[in-house]
């Protein structure tokens, strides 16, 4: 089955367009995830231990509410090799619970060097022994396309080979993304609306049985106007959808990432799942078991909020 099949099965069987960001920051992890673990004496190694553990709780908790989890790769790369391990392990966890994966890492480079990042990330690589095997292994990849088509053919080839997804940055929610991404070029159009018809080109062909593709765009929930005019010129594209929540995006500001059919875009949220709805002292003080209804809590609302938002919103809606 298609990798963006998959996703949309998974959407319609849990009635939420919805991925929860992983991205653990020590500092708010819960104090009882910390004091749960016996110190090794390497601090790198706890940490791993950590987060590996808290992730797997948040998966647990999110699993048969979601279709899909975003771990952000600069929260595991901090903390080298021993946070890497904790993020091969939690993709490795996510995905025997049924959830996509999609791995929020910025990729690129051009050539060779783009092309070992998609085979490592989406692909395969080359064993000694002339076999192959897969590393990261997970279902999607966040790509930057600011190199040109050089740097984004290899990641399209790849997906193409081996059923994964890419999404594109296009527009995304930061407030000074608008400096290099809504500069207007000589075709009149803006970088963002010119990468969007890139990716739209591309795209063609690799649509699923819900006429959709794998090679998808980032495009923020803080921009709904330029959403709008994306969503134009990528209509089978799948949208990853940052900004909701904590950074701004309501409900209603997410619309337009949407098609009638109520498909078309996953929303993320990270920290308004994993950290906002608890202060600081009640994190050092809750037990396990309270978090993890507060995070249930959260993704629940959220569910209520986005979806009962787009059935008021698409009569055409396909759940």
């Amino acid at each position: 089955m298609n990798i963006i099949d998959r996703l949309i099965k998974k959407t319609i069987e849990t009635k939420n367009p919805s991925v929860i960001g992983l991205d653990p920051d020590l500092r708010k992890i819960p104090d009882c995830y910390k004091k749960a673990i016996q110190l090794s004496g390497n601090p790198l190694a706890d940490i791993s231990e950590v987060i590996y553990k808290f992730n797997c709780d948040i998966i647990d908790t999110v699993s048969e509410l979601v279709p899909a989890v975003k771990p952000q790769m600069a929260f595991y790369e901090k903390y080298g090799s021993f946070g890497v391990a904790a993020f091969e392990k939690t993709v490795s966890y996510a995905k025997e619970k049924g959830l996509i994966v999609i791995e929020d890492a910025k990729r690129n480079d051009i050539g060779n060097t783009a092309k070992a990042y998609a085979d490592g990330h989406i692909g395969m690589v080359e064993a000694i022994d002339g076999s192959y095997v897969s590393a990261f292994d997970v279902d999607f990849l966040t790509v930057t396309p600011f190199l040109g088509s050089e740097s984004i053919n290899p990641f399209v080839d790849v997906s193409k080979k081996h059923n994964k997804g890419i999404f594109i940055l296009i527009k995304t929610s930061n407030t000074s993304s608008g400096e290099i991404q809504n500069v207007i070029t000589q075709n009149g159009m803006s970088i963002s609306q010119n990468l969007a018809r890139y990716v739209a080109e591309k795209s063609n062909g690799t649509e699923g049985d819900f006429n959709y593709s794998p090679i998808g765009a980032v495009v923020g929930a803080t921009y709904p106007e330029e959403a709008l005019m994306l969503r134009r010129i990528m209509p089978r594209n799948y949208f990853l959808v940052p900004g909701y929540g904590v950074q701004g995006g309501s409900a209603k500001d997410i619309l337009p990432c949407f098609n009638p059919d109520g498909l078309g875009a996953i929303v993320n949220s990270s920290r308004g799942v994993l950290y906002t709805h608890m202060s600081d002292e009640e994190r050092q003080i809750c037990t396990r078991e309270a978090y993890l209804k507060s995070v249930k809590d959260a993704v629940i609302n959220m569910q209520k909020d986005i979806y009962g938002t787009l059935k008021e919103s698409f009569i055409q809606m396909k759940y």
